[in-house]
């Protein structure tokens, strides 16, 4: 899952996908990134003809070239010359093939769409199907005479999503009674649009794994090729906040706690001292749950009023900036104390993280790695994943 926030509204993107059974590499490449300076974020999705790992690195070079060539506001139609000048021709001599979509996301709310061979791109607006003019570019190059790339621009209204798809998807279930010329695109927007209207709050998320394992069920569930589906979802932004760690001097103890007592959202402690701090200065109990030990041997957390949930710090975020970093569209999370926080950073969009730099004592072994025995450097791990891999908005306030 990735996300980027407007002034007016959280946009909430996130990418499922498949590959085909037996097959050790995804023939579909998802890129993208975020660029501050400009207000820009850009995604990418490219699909290598066949699959494996030739597909793979046919839609790596794909992607990579469309990301860094519309990073420079390089012309659709030169960038897309260039990318098919560059794919690698095979041994017979035939033309190496990746189709691409490239979607821009401005923070004003402006959107640009352009989709080459890839099924067109479902826009939803109030339930039903939104469609902006469509224009065309044609690919430069007297080797592409007849390509063409084809182009959407709108302004992006809260509660709008943008649904973009490979081949694999609208392919599913080719063959078979029910769909013997594939899912197609028309259906894929029926199904697409029966959800939203059942479920108006349903999650980028969420919507693209029903898409996934609607195109799943097609195939007996063996899948016949690479299958991607992504979300796109501009929402009400959900505050949340992490604390982490004292303040740096005892004599803000009281001015720490009053400003966690007046953040508008949900919020959680990551640390035993940190915790008696705010539950002293704000005169509030901790209860500590007595459960079975958890597969991390993490301590238990407990329980206090006005937040969420209270863990051990240093060793839990470890544990957290490790399951972000694995993390994919396959990871099924549990219940452990570290599972529990990576949850609720993933449901939320604007994160705030209030990192108290007072020393604890009891982390400094020089045989630990230096991420465990420097609270700073774990949180700095994480907010890197949360806004480079998930496009969380991310905020840190030292103390």
């Amino acid at each position: 899952m990735v996300t980027t926030t407007n002034l007016n509204y959280h946009v909430e993107i996130d990418v499922q996908q498949k590959r085909p059974k037996g097959e050790i590499a995804c023939g579909d490449v998802f890129m993208s990134d975020i660029f501050k300076e400009e207000g820009r974020t850009i995604l990418v999705l490219s699909d290598g003809i066949g699959h494996g790992i030739k597909a793979s690195v046919l839609a790596t070079l794909t992607a990579t070239m469309a990301l860094k060539y519309t990073r420079f506001h390089t012309k659709p139609e030169i960038s897309a010359k260039i990318i098919m000048e560059a794919l690698p021709k095979s041994s017979d001599g035939k033309e190496s093939y990746a189709t691409f979509t490239i979607i821009e996301l401005e923070t004003d709310g402006r959107v640009r769409i352009i989709n080459y061979d890839n099924p067109p791109v479902l826009i939803i607006r109030n339930g039903q199907l939104f469609e902006p003019r469509e224009y065309e570019l044609e690919i430069r190059g007297r080797e592409n005479v007849g390509k063409l790339l084809r182009c959407r621009e709108f302004i992006a209204r809260k509660e709008d999503r943008i649904v973009f798809l490979s081949d694999g998807v609208v392919q599913s279930g080719l063959g078979n009674k029910r769909y013997p010329m594939g899912w197609g695109v028309e259906n894929i927007y029926d199904f697409a649009l029966n959800q939203v209207n059942r479920m108006p709050d349903i999650s980028a998320a969420k919507l693209g794994r029903k898409i996934i394992n609607q195109a799943v069920i097609n195939d007996n569930f063996e899948m016949k090729d690479d299958t991607t589906c992504g979300v796109i979802y501009f929402r009400e932004p959900r505050k949340f906040m992490l604390i982490t760690g004292p303040p740096f001097y005892k004599i803000k103890d009281y001015d720490f706690a009053d400003r966690i007592k007046s953040f508008n959202g949900k919020k959680i402690i990551c640390g035993g001292t940190t915790a008696e701090i705010i539950a002293r200065e704000l005169d509030i109990e901790v209860e500590i749950q007595h459960i079975a030990k958890n597969p991390e041997m993490l301590p238990p957390v407990a329980n206090m009023d006005g937040f969420e949930m209270v863990t051990e710090g240093i060793l839990t975020l470890g544990k957290v900036e490790e399951i972000l970093e694995n993390y994919n569209s396959d990871t099924r999370l549990q219940d452990s104390p570290a599972e529990k926080v990576v949850k609720l950073l993933l449901q939320h969009d604007s994160i705030e993280i209030i990192l108290g730099t007072r020393i604890n004592w009891a982390h400094q072994d020089p045989e630990q790695p230096l991420e465990l025995e420097l609270r700073k450097f774990v949180v700095k791990r994480i907010v890197k994943i949360l806004t480079n891999k998930f496009f969380k908005h991310v905020e840190v306030e030292y103390l």
